[in-house]
């Protein structure tokens, strides 16, 4: 298992959201490459064309599959204490990014490795959006108000979390069962570090304000 969800039963329900959940499953059991409409339908036992009554194609299901995966990742964003000192709640940001990378590993793969356009799919876009902004307040503070600084700042804490949570998924941190946990550390302290190093920070952090997240 990659990792992921465990297996749900159809019930003639809510079809939609049925097939966003079994895509996920199949995801954490094979990743984003061996997924397929077509087995979604088949592991919930529908016919072959009910599937496409609710999306257009294995893309469109993706898509709303990192949805999912962008506003899981925003609400675990969002609950951040907003109360910390801006430093401290950047740097525990970076924690909660590389622990949800592990806890929901099938969410993060389709949100970041499925290749998707975000420009294509405006709901998934705009829960991107909502994730990388998440945090943007604290870094505006931290920079004193000045937009450019604080985009900056979090492209550089954004590409560090995300860094640390490919190579936890990768195997790239050896360990025993610790290893979350010390990896997690390791992104908080590198959020701090770059903080106090951020007027060494130079160039822009192009379109978007936070990149990974």
């Amino acid at each position: 298992m990659r990792g992921g969800t465990k297996k749900r039963g159809y019930h003639h329900g809510d079809l939609r959201a049925a097939l966003i959940d079994t895509a996920i499953d199949l995801i954490g059991e094979k990743g984003v490459g061996a997924f397929s409409l077509a087995e979604a339908g088949r592991r919930l036992g529908v016919t072959v064309a009910a599937p496409y009554r609710h999306f257009a194609d294995r893309e469109a299901l993706l898509a709303a599959a990192a949805e999912r995966g962008a506003g899981e990742l925003a609400e675990t964003l969002e609950q951040v204490p907003g109360d910390l000192a801006p430093a401290q709640r950047l740097a525990l940001g970076a924690g909660a990014y590389v622990r949800f990378a592990a806890e929901h590993r099938a969410l993060f793969e389709t949100l970041f490795s499925a290749g998707l356009d975000k420009s294509r799919h405006p709901d998934l876009e705009q829960a991107t959006t909502r994730a990388e902004v998440a945090l943007l307040p604290s870094a505006i503070a931290l920079c004193e108000g000045d937009p450019e600084a604080a985009a900056t700042l979090m492209h550089a804490i954004a590409t560090a979390a995300h860094g640390h949570a490919a190579l936890l998924l990768d195997g790239g941190f050896c360990g025993d069962a610790s290893t979350v946990d010390r990896t997690v550390a390791r992104a908080v302290a590198v959020t701090h570090a770059l903080v106090l190093g951020r007027s060494a920070l130079s160039g822009n952090s192009g379109d978007s304000v936070g990149g990974a997240f």
